[in-house]
């Protein structure tokens, strides 16, 4: 016999009102890119569609997937909420090189107008993943803290 799973209705709606949403702003954006940008332009738009796809599953899900199985292994020590912690600044750093990535490639192969690139995309994106690396280590250590704290106080009322 198989057992269905019983979905709640709550869970349900919540779901189908997600996936609502997401269909309709893939239309909403399908409709901007067709009135927006110029037939010319989709070749260079459909590479860096493809550049976020690879770094999507071959840099942000195997980082989320390597901190998520590495975690397991230590068990029940490491609290979830760090897990995710973790996971939220992997998938942050990889959304931001996909970003400037774009920005480093046309320094590197130069532009005609400095303004179109004025800034040191390189320089400042190791900035932005140094300070990505201190905010997730004082997250990490408040949420511990914290915890600790909640566990103490709750253990003298004991």
């Amino acid at each position: 016999m198989s057992e269905t799973a019983v979905i709640d209705p709550t869970l349900r709606r919540w779901r189908v009102g997600l996936v609502i949403s997401g269909v309709l702003s893939l239309i909403v954006g399908g409709l901007v890119l067709l009135a927006d940008v110029a037939p010319s332009n989709y070749v260079g738009l459909a590479v860096w569609f493809l550049g976020a796809l690879i770094i999507h599953d071959s840099i942000a899900a195997a980082g989320v997937v390597a901190v998520q199985i590495a975690f397991r292994k230590a068990g029940r020590r490491i609290p979830f909420v760090v897990i995710a912690i973790l996971q939220g600044a992997i998938v942050l750093g990889a959304v931001m090189a996909l970003i400037v990535f774009p920005q480093i490639y046309k320094s590197a192969i130069g532009a005609n107008n400095t303004s179109v690139v004025p800034l040191d995309y390189s320089g400042n994106l190791v900035v932005f993943y140094l300070v990505l690396g201190v905010l997730t280590a004082l997250a990490v250590a408040g949420y511990l803290f914290a915890r600790r704290q909640k566990s103490r106080s709750s253990s003298r009322h004991d």
